[in-house]
């Protein structure tokens, strides 16, 4: 292998400097720069303008598009050919450089787009319409073999036509009648052989973490895998190739001029594997492994054992311990225990069975050693410039000093309880009841919440948010509250519900599932600092009602100046919108970090970005069908080292570049700037788009930099808002500390064993194909994955000997200099907090609304009043009288209903004007804007009021 290795690259360097035959190219006509029109414009012996659009109203000859004796930059390097109009009028002109509808138009019949010194093999793909609505027409194409699409035939539909070319020379395509052209791509040459070989007929493999592979990058950026155990790879410099062939020279997979690189991608190690040492007779164990600061073991039943009790040794526990019974447990045919909080380290772990009379079996025990553990990743901007740890855990993966561990199930998440003080020593019972006791902000004690099993919404005490479900809120603005929520092995779900984090510092969430949650999965939704969520997995969403929403509403929203926030290591199940991020209230730039998660087959929103700085790096886009990224709002965005497979559109920024070809496809609202480096673009699809500063210095998708030090100048602005980068990345006093991954290293180091999602990658085994479900324009989610999830039930069993089951580990002693009662300022009202989604507002037992968009006065509540929507039931009803006065503000316009309690009066005053009351409820639509809700005829009690934005 070494041999092997130091062969191949010693030749490289000068191998692929030797490579001067053509290169992959593409030209998208989405828009006409700012350069190119001046140069149209004043050269009025061969351009007009007309709507909209330049129009050559001369002969063209198999010759470039020129302007005042200069090539246009928007087809440089194409030839045409035209007759002249029979007048020099917008409408006769043979070629027009449509910017205002995105497309370049060849007009009439016989009219030749010419793509010159093109090799044997290489792949041509044309996006491209008929130029009259409803009527077929086509391109018939010279030197090139249709593979697919329309060549060589008609459609009156948008067409993706794919050929490749027959022999070494020029490529010509022909309109049958008018066509307008979008793109043209030419891909890698799969040549050298009389019968040309196409990339899709090469015998290259997927990438295998598990495996030695060699790595061709090739000059479109795409990348073929080969297992180096089954090839040999040969450099033929004089020709410019590079040969992959069989170890039996079976078939050969020919190069010509157009790989890159050439690497390797090593195989993941068993790093974790432990030394298991079972003994006949003994409890046998069948898996030991080290993870990220946690270790298990899997182990057989005994027969004559109760119970069992496992002890943990290495690392921060210098002498053999006893883990916490919860965290050893029952499946069934097997059982597992695992022990969390550790430092990095190598860890032992020995399994001791419990007789029935509840004495120890020594005589049967058995050890598992050696299991290697190393830490979460605590890169990005939760933690920077924090010496302290989020949550519960220290930096170095051990439980805060005083911190208490609370195991949440299906059966204890009602009966879990706690002392807090709420300005008074009390106990409190109740997952929801615990957390809510936070809110008086007395009492700042870590707690490690530890999800064990699935855990489902009627598993809970109550929920204090309708619209999300489990509520963390704080007391005031960026209130500490050192809370982790975690799940325990790899099959830790929450079913049904999501999370609401509102005024909360110092909060973590990993290594659990959220399957099915209300409307987000996770809601950071106002003033929230010092966030991370990681190596979690998230599912399908609740279906909503609008046509958007199939697959739940939203997935990770940070929004309402919530800032300083990691979200990193997670997997995206085919999510419809991942994460949105920003909304128009941030006040600052709010530092938002997303890396190495794996946005698997996920539709859009990777995230959708406004006004923040946000850092993007080392993700595994996998193939996304509506869009990667995009930067609105004046956000500056730095999008590092990612891998882009099979993404159409990877980057966008609102109003140029790719988001104006077409009908446009991401936002209306004002740019922000993208700067990128090191992205890997590979199994590009046909209508691929990605427009760099270098492509079109006027309307592009991201300015890229040589070297990730590299600032974007001060010269360079989006089209809408002229916003310009803030080099965030650059400035030593803003950002954190951080390695990224090579980009071509991402989907092995995301997809490998200590990558995304839960440990071994959670307990649904399912692979996402790669077609998409659509109806109605709008994706749908996989029904088999849908059926899994909505079927789906947890193997765990219980905790062994639960009658005797003890929890309650704490951390080390309480450090004296931790405040115990926060000073931050009381919480801020905002009643501008936009709409985004369904919006469920309900009342707290004060009178409370739930909702940041709704607000009231006197906070009565109606004794005895309750309703009951969708299956919920709600007791507390806002007492509506001539005292109490409910605002309604909203940034769009709604629908909004109203749902009262079983005393109601028959009319609500909104705005001034009764509405009628019928059968409990009301519905209206509101404009954006605030809007007054008083008592009509006879006293009201309001139990819900939903908004949800209107189409």
């Amino acid at each position: 292998m070494k041999v092997f290795y130091s062969k191949i690259m010693m030749a490289v360097l000068t191998f692929l400097a030797a490579f001067t035959t053509a290169d992959a190219q593409s030209w998208n006509f989405s828009t006409l720069s700012e350069a190119d029109k001046a140069l149209c414009a004043a050269d009025k012996s061969n351009w007009i303008l007309g709507t909209d659009r330049y129009c050559y109203i001369n002969a063209l000859d198999a010759a470039p598009l020129t302007a005042n004796g200069t090539e246009l930059a928007y087809a440089k390097g194409l030839k045409f050919t035209a007759v002249a109009p029979t007048a020099q009028t917008e409408g006769k002109a043979k070629v027009r450089l449509n910017y205002g509808s995105s497309r370049l138009e060849l007009n009439g019949g016989n009219v030749s787009l010419i793509i010159p010194g093109l090799k044997a093999g290489q792949k041509v793909t044309v996006s491209c319409k008929s130029g009259k609505s409803g009527e077929a027409r086509g391109l018939n194409v010279t030197n090139l073999t249709p593979v697919s699409g329309s060549f060589n035939s008609t459609s009156a539909d948008e067409q993706n036509n794919v050929g490749t070319v027959t022999a070494d020379g020029d490529v010509t395509l022909t309109t049958s009648a008018g066509m307008y052209i979008y793109s043209v791509q030419v891909s890698e040459n799969g040549g050298g052989s009389t019968d040309p070989v196409v990339p899709s007929d090469y015998h290259n493999v997927g990438f295998n973490v598990n495996k030695n592979q060699v790595r061709l990058t090739l000059k479109g950026g795409d990348i073929n895998y080969y297992n180096t155990a089954d090839v040999k790879v040969g450099i033929d410099k004089a020709a410019g190739t590079v040969t992959v062939t069989p170890t039996n020279d079976t078939w050969s997979d020919v190069y010509t001029a157009t790989v890159s690189n050439i690497s390797f991608a090593k195989a993941q190690a068993t790093e974790g594997d432990g030394q298991i040492d079972n003994q006949d007779g003994h409890v046998q164990i069948t898996e030991a492994k080290g993870w990220l600061e946690s270790a298990y073991v899997k182990f057989n039943l005994l027969s004559d054992a109760k119970s069992y009790n496992v002890y943990v040794k290495g690392g921060n526990y210098a002498d053999y311990t006893k883990i916490d019974d919860y965290l050893v447990r029952n499946y069934g045919s097997y059982g597992r225990a695992d022990m969390v909080g550790l430092v990095a380290g190598e860890y032992a772990l020995k399994v001791v069975p419990v007789g029935a009379d509840g004495k120890e079996l020594t005589d049967k025990a058995s050890e598992a050693s050696a299991m290697k553990v190393t830490n979460y990743s605590r890169e990005g901007f939760a933690h920077f410039n924090r010496t302290e740890g989020i949550g519960a855990y220290n930096n170095d993966g051990s439980l805060k000093a005083g911190a208490k561990v609370l195991y949440v199930t299906a059966k204890t998440a009602k009966t879990i309880s706690t002392t807090v003080n709420t300005g008074k020593e009390e106990t409190v019972t109740g997952l929801q009841n615990i957390i809510d006791a936070y809110q008086k902000g007395k009492d700042t004690t870590p707690i490690a919440f530890r999800f064990i099993g699935k855990v489902s919404l009627d598993d809970l005490d109550g929920i204090s948010s309708f619209a999300e479900g489990l509520q963390v809120k704080g007391k005031g603005s960026y209130s500490t509250m050192n809370l982790t929520f975690e799940g325990i092995g790899d099959d830790a779900t929450v079913y049904g519900f999501g999370f609401l984090i509102r005024n909360a510092s110092s909060i973590e969430f990993r290594n659990f599932a959220i399957m099915r949650c209300l409307d987000d999965a996770m809601s950071l939704d106002t003033d929230n600092s010092n966030v991370w969520i990681h190596n979690m997995d998230f599912f399908y969403g609740k279906k909503g009602g609008a046509a958007d929403q199939s697959k739940g509403d939203g997935t990770v929203d940070i929004k309402g100046d919530s800032k300083y926030v990691t979200v990193a290591y997670n997997h995206f199940w085919d999510n419809g919108k991942s994460s949105m991020c920003g909304m128009t209230s941030e006040s600052g730039d709010n530092w938002i970090t997303y890396h190495h998660n794996w946005f698997d087959h996920s539709d859009s929103r990777h995230p959708r970005i406004r006004t923040m700085s946000v850092h993007v790096w080392n993700n595994y886009f996998d193939h996304n069908d509506v869009y990667g990224l995009g930067a609105t709002s004046g956000s500056s965005v730095f999008v590092e080292s990612n891998y882009y497979r099979a993404t159409k559109r990877p980057m966008m920024i609102s109003g140029q570049g790719t988001d104006a070809t077409g009908d446009g496809t991401f936002s209306g609202e004002t740019g922000g700037l993208i700067k990128a480096y090191g992205n890997v673009f590979a199994e590009k699809p046909a209508n691929f788009s990605y427009i760099s500063y270098n492509d079109n210095n006027t309307s592009f998708d991201a300015y890229e930099v040589a070297s990730p030090k590299d600032q974007v100048p001060a010269s360079v602005k989006t089209l809408k808002g002229g916003t310009a980068y803030n080099n965030f990345d650059t400035d030593a006093s803003k950002m954190y500390a951080y390695v990224a991954d090579a980009g071509a290293d991402v989907p092995a180091k995301v997809t490998g064993y200590k990558g995304a999602g839960r440990m071994n990658q959670g307990d649904i085994d399912f692979t996402i194909p790669d077609e998409t479900v659509v109806t109605g324009g709008h994706q749908q989610p996989w029904p088999a994955l849908a059926n899994l999830l909505d079927s789906y039930k947890s193997s765990f069993v219980g905790i062994f000997g639960d009658e005797n089951a003890t929890g309650g580990e704490t951390g080390g002693k309480t450090d004296p200099t931790e405040p115990t009662e926060p000073t931050e300022p009381t919480e801020p009202t905002d009643p501008t907090t936009p709409v985004e989604g369904t919006i469920l507002c309900s009342f707290s037992e004060k009178g409370e609304p739930s909702a940041s968009q709704v607000t009231n006065v006197q906070k009565k509540l109606k004794k005895g009043a309750t309703v009951t929507v969708d299956g919920v039931t709600y007791n507390n009803c806002l007492k509506v009288d001539g005292k109490e006065t409910v605002t309604v503000t909203v940034d769009k316009n709604v629908t909004m209903s109203v749902y009262f309690g079983n005393t109601t009066a028959a009319t609500l005053k909104i705005d001034g004007t009764k509405v009628d009351v019928a059968n409990q409820e009301l519905t209206t639509t509101l404009t954006a804007g605030s809007h007054t809700l008083l008592k009509g005829d006879g006293e009201a009690a309001i139990g819900l009021i939903k908004l949800v934005p209107a189409e």
